[in-house]
Order: C-alpha cells, then sequence, then structure tokens
C-alpha cells in the first residue's frame, strides 16, 4: 500500500469511528425539562433523575433544564444522591449555547469544552461557566438563581 492510500485510509477509519460515537451519544439524548421558577429558584424534582428499567431503578447522570424566563438552558449534573451541579450553558468564550454530551458541555462554535463542575477542558475558552447553588431537600432540588 502506498503513502496515499494508506493516510486517506486511516484518516477514514479515524473519521467513521469519531461519527459513530457521536451518533451514539445523540441516540442516548438528553432530557430537556420545563422547569417551575419559585421566587428566586428553580424547581426540579428528583424523580425526573430516575429511569426504570425492568423494574430496577438507575439514575440519569444529567438533565438540561428551560424555562422561558431563562435565556440559556441550565445542565444539572448528578454526581450522587447528594451532590449535584448546575451551570449556565453559554460558553464564556462568545457566548453561544453550549450542548450536553454527557459529562461534558460543548462549544459547537470553536469546540471549547468544559466538564460537569463548568471548569475549561478545552480552549479557547479560558473562563469557568456561570453555577449556581443547589440544594436538595423534600424530593427536589433548589437552584438559586440569585446573583
Amino acid at each position: 500500500m502506498n503513502r496515499k492510500k494508506f493516510i486517506k485510509t486511516c484518516g477514514l477509519a479515524c473519521l467513521s469511528t469519531s461519527a459513530f460515537g457521536l451518533l451514539l451519544q445523540s441516540c442516548s439524548g438528553s432530557k430537556i425539562i420545563a422547569a417551575q421558577i419559585v421566587g428566586e429558584n428553580i424547581i426540579v424534582p428528583l424523580k425526573d433523575f430516575e429511569i426504570v428499567k425492568k423494574s430496577e431503578k438507575a439514575y440519569r447522570n444529567y438533565l438540561v433544564i428551560q424555562n422561558e424566563k431563562l435565556k440559556y438552558p441550565i445542565y444539572i449534573f448528578r454526581f450522587s444522591e447528594k451532590e449535584y451541579s448546575a451551570l449556565y450553558m453559554q460558553c464564556t468564550h462568545q457566548g453561544v449555547e453550549l450542548t450536553a454530551y454527557g459529562d461534558k458541555l460543548v462549544c459547537s462554535a470553536h469546540g471549547s469544552e468544559f466538564d460537569n463542575k463548568g471548569n475549561v477542558q478545552n480552549s479557547p475558552a479560558s473562563k469557568a461557566l456561570r453555577t449556581f447553588p443547589v440544594i436538595s431537600e423534600n424530593n427536589q432540588l433548589k437552584i438559586s438563581l440569585k446573583s
């Protein structure tokens, strides 16, 4: 096999593997819910994280919540039964809405990536995402919108 054909074959293999991985992630999809705002808090029932499979209870790793009063959605990541993070899905580089891919958020404009705590993992963004305090009580999450 000559060099040119080898590079072409390897490039196509890498591209198709990457595309297949993205396809699998998009099949699972994000659960997007319309959240209720009460006072200065967003209220999210903990049952929204539940998945029932063959009478066994499992939990989603994250939810994306929306409300007409919010310009951008909020990504809620579940670390454990009592630990959650809430991140504003606006890229700190140029203000583009982020997309959730499992435990990371990605900017479609320039490829910035953020982890599930809002820290920059891939530039050009250099500033962490806006976070919100989260309290778990009475089978619901309260996400404070106070500045």
